[in-house]
């Protein structure tokens, strides 16, 4: 602990009742970046099946492999608990940059799946330590943190599909590695900004007193996220490739894509802010209720009511993480590291499933197809809402919930 005053120390180790905006703000700069190279997948992967010569399960494993080191996840944000691994969050907008630019240059199979893997180490530690420093310098406002930090995330994801198809079409598929500057340069702003943040110094309640909770939390919320990683990956992996194989170019169906990730955007920030007022459950289940209605529709729209409907598809559809993200931080605060790495952990799990199980479907019916099945599959979280804890006192400034 050299070099840490006590002034620090004390600070850190404190209860922080107002939101650090300069903070937070340093966090949620980094996943911007992070998650714009992370978006890369998706508008590629047309280019990439017909380069490759791949069918849509092995399309689909792609995204799984990438989500495959989540499983570190626990792990990392019980060791992030214990020690500060902020280096991590330094270094992934790095190493995610480069991985995510030489894309196009692999020559094989094998050396995407090596590429897009060293992608999902990084992507996994960033995402297991972040969140938690976001809650911790967010005060009495958690939902707020998470809204800014998920608002971030979707807007990389919006931003990137219009990177990767510029790249794409101007620099052409094997020479898109330039672009991985901006990741470089990001990780040295947040290491020179990093430079004067007192270090995450806390001694922890032992982790098996939070056991129950996390029981009691998990069960309901592993059936949630399962059933909805299947609409969310459709969307978010294979809109492109659904589009372009109904005729649409490169152009229309990435800023299709962006369109979608830019009204989660909206969703994002709106999704928590709004639930630290009305409370965590039924803001979700709002949200949850009306996002796949709305995929449907959208999958049997024409004519101009396309664009709004896949505006509010992905408003309802990309507004439920920050909410659920805000219920893990509010139910396990003594934990909240290992609470928000088990969170990512599953949810990226239920994601590689999603999207080898969409690919297998859409191999055997029809993309589309596999898409109106996703969009039901995401009514079935209704009822697990229902079942999710109360919230604890004080946990997010809410008086026990309405669904609750």
């Amino acid at each position: 602990m050299a070099g840490i005053s006590t002034s620090q120390l004390e600070l850190d180790q404190g209860k922080v009742s107002r939101f650090r905006m300069d903070r937070v703000a340093v966090i949620v700069s980094g996943h911007l970046v992070q998650d714009t190279y992370s978006a890369f997948l998706a508008p590629l992967l047309p280019s990439l099946i017909e380069k490759l010569s791949l069918s849509y399960t092995q399309a689909g494993f792609l995204s799984a492999v990438t989500q495959l080191p989540s499983l570190l996840n626990p792990f990392i944000g019980y060791l992030d608990d214990k020690l500060n691994l902020r280096i991590f969050v330094i270094l992934a907008p790095t190493v995610t940059a480069t991985m995510m630019s030489l894309l196009g240059a692999a020559p094989t199979y094998s050396s995407l799946l090596l590429l897009l893997f060293i992608t999902g180490l990084s992507i996994a530690s960033f995402h297991s330590i972040s969140p938690a420093m976001i809650a911790r310098e967010s005060g009495d406002q958690i939902g707020k943190g998470m809204s800014l930090f998920m608002a971030a995330g979707e807007m990389g994801r919006t931003i990137g599909p219009l990177v990767a198809a510029w790249a794409l079409l101007t620099l052409t598929m094997g020479n898109m590695f330039p672009i991985a500057i901006f990741g470089w340069i990001a990780s040295l702003i947040i290491f020179i900004r990093f430079r004067g943040i007192p270090i995450h110094v806390k001694k922890q309640n032992q982790l098996r007193e939070a056991l129950p909770a996390a029981g009691r939390l998990f069960l309901p919320l592993i059936a949630i996220m399962f059933f909805r990683s299947f609409m969310i990956t459709g969307m978010g992996v294979y809109l492109p490739t659904l589009l372009q194989g109904q005729g649409a170019s490169v152009w229309k169906a990435d800023i299709s894509l962006s369109i979608y990730q830019l009204a989660g955007v909206f969703g994002a920030f709106m999704g928590g802010t709004i639930s630290d007022r009305f409370g965590r459950k039924p803001v979700l289940f709002l949200a949850s209720l009306l996002a796949p209605i709305l995929v449907l529709f959208f999958l049997n729209a024409s004519g101009w009511i396309i664009i709004p409907t896949l505006i509010l598809a992905g408003i309802f559809g990309l507004s439920s993480q920050p909410i659920m993200l805000a219920i893990v931080q509010d139910q396990l605060p003594g934990h909240r590291s290992v609470g928000n790495g088990l969170f990512m952990a599953i949810n990226f799990i239920c994601l590689s499933v999603a999207a080898v199980a969409i690919g297998m479907l859409a191999d055997r019916v029809s993309l589309l197809q596999a898409f109106q099945v996703t969009a039901i599959l995401g009514l079935i979280v209704l009822p697990f809402i229902f079942w999710l804890p109360a919230p604890l006192p004080n946990a997010n400034g809410q008086s026990p919930e309405i669904l609750g």
